[in-house]
């Protein structure tokens, strides 16, 4: 009896969007360059294979990528990226325990609400 083919539901991207790309291609032949972080800037559907493909920037040299296929994207949440500073140790005395990227987001909007002085050292 042969096996029912299922077929994955493909997650959906919106502009703007930050995902991590792998040109499977790329990859597979063990050629450098086949993974990028990238931003989505647009969706479209493709008219022979009705398939919705993105076009894509690439964030490390802004270089343009078009027809990518979704089922080589993963999205890059915005918890994942903002998890040190969500679960920054603000309570520690040291700063040192927590994140360079955590200690600039506390001290730019420490700037921002007047709570240093203007001249303050960082």
């Amino acid at each position: 009896m042969p096996q029912p083919q299922t077929q994955a539901v493909q997650p959906t991207y919106t502009m703007g969007d930050f995902i991590l790309f792998r040109d499977a291609e790329r990859f597979w032949l063990g050629k450098p360059g086949h993974t990028f972080v990238g931003r989505v800037e647009r969706s479209w559907r493709h008219v022979d294979s009705g398939k919705v493909l993105y076009d894509l920037v690439e964030l490390s040299d802004n270089r343009h990528h078009a027809g990518i296929d979704p089922a080589y994207m993963r999205l890059l949440p915005p918890a994942d990226a903002m998890h040190d500073i969500d679960t920054a140790p603000l309570s520690e005395p040291n700063t040192g325990a927590m994140t360079p990227a955590a200690v600039a987001w506390v001290r730019q909007h420490l700037r921002q609400d007047a709570a240093l002085p203007a001249n303050a050292p960082d």
